[in-house]
């Protein structure tokens, strides 16, 4: 299979050879470098034998030996550069106390027999029970201290870094504990150097689209989950923050450098380990006004599956390690620690909505599904380069500053979301990099029942915001859908071969490499309206309950789109008698491009719900007052010559999307409809439709709205490019160009490459 990839497709290649070796943790060193803009220093890797090898060894050496070339190749994803010192093994038979970890074994000095005693203490290293945790962490530390025996002869491919060693023929000999010394490169793709809003210099990792091959060596299949620890040494005044369930406090280790250690206890992809270091601050509030927010917020009611000690009763199905789903404390703990860091000077908005949320959100998420998966949460605010709304890793979650204006509405729905992410994600992974909807559908349709319970809503008033939020969603799919690739449409691209490797364990991302998916909504939306169409048919309370035994039963593990929907419907046996099947959801839902046919009838319905009817009249009478202004061109509009509603922000995105679809807009229309709803003052939603409307319409007074959008939320604004360019305007495409120069230094790299292609 590895010799038929072609890096140059769009199909992402996972190259790691994880059938035969199996990194299980991460031992990392590194100094931070702003000066050089280089993240440098070395990681231990320590592997077990992989399942392939495994199943085989039984039938003899030799039926393993033919699958196998004549020197083992560890694949790891490519780092952005290995200085001539080199690669080696790592002697951890000269760490002191290491001999508990070895069986009685007779030594006569031989080079194979001492190989075979440090393979042995690795395996007994990494194979430890979780209640030794601490215990392991230790020897981990000592071990990735001790001297190199021996360097490693090693390659680099575009996709790979292979190391071999003369004379190894089976996996089970090759060096169990490896160091490799590296540096990043300044350009590379997963590590952005940039500044933060109060121009300090920072930088930050966003490893999941290229598995983070751009910071360090590792293997990026998600089978090969891992646990790691990081010491980080940068300059006196900057904040490393990680994805580590410990609080690090730094420490000084000579004047000016401060050393930060992280760890993590709990097996995950190496996709999902981030780091951001910058001159961050924390965001504090009073201490009785925190006390309050938590005290108030924890008190809520429990699950149905925490209050019945049953759902905890034998043993979890992941590999072990310390698990909170049996820690009898975690599972009462509705509001895990958190912290909240931003630049200086957001640090008041921060704290005006943001710091008020989280328990509220946490709360609301544990009211939903149970157990946090993670002990704790770092919230940072992160640059305005940044390409998303938001990122969640182990323990942190990346919020951009887009999320903050306009009152609590966006930040909250985008916090539920990225806080769904810790169940939906990352303790229950896909075991295929294509089914992104296991992950972004399920954070979808979480979002807005977390954003409910924390609303403390109505059953009323939660109904017509999910139907309102419903709507606005099937019109940005009916979008999609008319404006993209059909293939890039489909939720279970590789059908029936989804999940499958090859021999030794490689696999492809398909589509993995196409620039343009990573702005697509569809996996977001389709797989959020298939949990909708799924809980409107169980009914919701019974699917609540069936996703909290899903989550207890597949936490800390992989699975693939059948393992929920066959759960989901054995879970609910009356569903049978429907024709619901799992084969009948992937020819309607995953398996084909469009729009899904179940989805096509329910459309019109979300237009009878009351907030939706609001709008509908509101758009109404701007239409009227348009065409009066228009027949008059005299007149001017007084503000109280039309009485209009104040709307909630949901509302005002339905408002301008429904005028946008009017022709013409006179300017005086436009500057009364901006004064009325105060749009320059709403959230990045709304104010993203404003522009649309400015655009459109050839209004100049706001084409400053257009530049400070363009400036200030990156994350959303990469489409604007292509509307200022579509008018063939030459003053929107003058707008565009200068937008693009002052901003394309620092953009996101695949921002970058989308907007090339659409102004030049």
């Amino acid at each position: 299979m590895e010799t038929q990839l072609d890096p140059m497709k769009d199909d992402l290649p996972l190259m790691a050879n994880t059938s035969y070796m199996l990194v299980k943790h991460y031992v990392l060193d590194l100094d931070v470098d702003f000066k050089s803009k280089v993240i440098e220093g070395s990681i231990v890797l320590f592997f077990e034998t992989g399942s392939q090898y495994k199943k085989t060894s039984s039938a003899g050496k030799e039926s393993c030996q033919s699958q196998f070339d004549e020197t083992c190749k560890m694949r790891a994803s490519e780092p952005c550069h290995i200085p001539m010192i080199n690669v080696e093994e790592v002697d951890v038979a000269a760490v002191s106390g290491i001999e508990k970890f070895t069986r009685p074994v007779k030594l006569t000095g031989a080079s194979k027999e001492l190989e075979n005693l440090r393979n042995q203490i690795v395996h007994e290293l990494v194979t430890l029970p979780a209640d030794r945790w601490k215990e392991q962490l230790y020897y981990f530390t000592h071990c990735s201290q001790a001297p190199g025996c021996g360097e490693l002869l090693f390659s680099t491919g575009t996709w790979s870094l292979e190391i071999r060693k003369s004379g190894i023929q089976t996996p089970a000999d090759f060096p169990h504990a490896i160091r490799i010394w590296y540096k990043t490169k300044p350009e590379g793709r997963s590590v952005t150097w940039t500044t933060d809003q109060s121009g300090r210099p920072c930088v930050y990792t966003m490893g999941s689209p290229i598995n983070n091959r751009a910071l360090f060596p590792c293997q990026e299949p998600p089978i090969a989950l891992s646990t790691w620890q990081a010491s980080v040494r940068t300059a006196a005044g900057f904040v490393v923050l990680m994805s580590g369930e410990n609080s690090a406090e730094p420490v000084q280790l000579r004047e000016g450098i401060l050393n930060w250690y992280y760890y993590v206890s709990m097996p995950m992809p190496a996709s999902t380990f981030t780091i951001a270091v910058g001159c961050w601050q924390e965001v504090k509030q009073q201490s009785f006004k925190q006390t309050a927010a938590i005290e108030t917020n924890t008190v809520c009611s429990l699950p149905s599956s925490q209050t019945d000690s049953r759902w905890h009763e034998g043993v979890c199905g992941h590999v072990e390690y310390p698990c909170r789903f049996q820690n009898p404390a975690a599972r009462l703990q509705a509001v895990i620690p958190y912290r909240v860091f931003a630049p200086w000077c957001l640090m008041e908005s921060c704290e005006e909505y943001l710091l008020q949320l989280i328990p509220q959100c946490l709360s609301a998420a544990y009211a939903t599904l149970g157990t946090h998966p993670f002990s704790r949460l770092d919230v940072l605010i992160v640059p305005s380069n940044f390409s998303s709304l938001g990122m969640a890793s182990p323990h942190i979650i990346f919020l951009s500053q887009s999320v903050l204006p306009g009152g609590s509405h966006l930040c909250g729905t985008r916090l539920c979301h990225e806080i769904a992410h810790a169940w939906f994600g990352l303790a229950i992974g896909a075991r295929d990099w294509t089914e992104e909807w296991i992950s972004e559908g399920f954070a979808t349709f979480l979002e807005d029942i977390f954003w409910a319970r924390a609303q403390q809503l109505s059953h009323d008033e939660i109904k017509g915001q999910q139907e309102l939020k419903a709507l606005l969603r099937w019109r940005r799919l009916r979008d999609e859908v008319q404006n993209s690739e059909e293939e890039l449409q489909v939720l279970r691209p590789k059908k029936e071969s989804t999940g499958e490797l090859s021999e030794s364990g490689a696999s492809v991302v398909k589509y993995g490499l196409k620039a343009e998916k990573i702005f697509m909504q569809v996996h977001y939306l389709k797989g959020y309206f298939l949990l909708r169409s799924l809980a409107r048919t169980i009914g919701e309370v019974s699917y609540l309950a069936s996703l909290r035994k899903f989550v207890v039963k597949f936490h800390g593990q992989l699975v693939l789109s059948q393992d929920f929907l066959s759960m989901l419907l054995e879970d609910i046996p009356k569903q049978k008698g429907s024709g619901l099947t799992v084969e009948s959801i992937f020819q309607n839902w995953l398996d084909t491009s469009g729009i899904p046919k179940p989805l096509l009838e329910e459309g019109e319905t979300w237009k009878e719900c009351q907030l939706v009817q609001q709008v509908s009249g509101e758009v109404t009478k701007w239409i009227q007052t348009n065409r009066r202004i228009r027949k008059s061109s005299k007149k001017k509009m007084k503000q109280d010559e039309v009485v209009f509603q104040q709307l909630l922000p949901d509302q005002l995105v339905l408002l301008l999307e429904s005028l946008l679809e009017e022709k013409t807009l006179c300017p005086k229309l436009l500057q009364c409809l901006e004064r009325t709803y105060r749009l320059r003052e709403q959230d990045a939603e709304v104010r993203h439709r404003w522009c649309e409307l400015v655009i459109k319409h050839k209004y100049e007074p706001g084409y400053g709205d257009i530049e400070r959008f363009l400036r200030e939320d990156q994350a959303m604004g990469v489409y604007l490019y292509g509307e200022l360019m579509v008018n063939e305007d030459a003053k929107q495409q003058e707008l565009a160009r200068k937008c693009f120069a002052a901003a394309q230094e620092h953009m996101d790299a695949s921002s970058a490459k989308v907007v090339a292609e659409m102004l030049f």
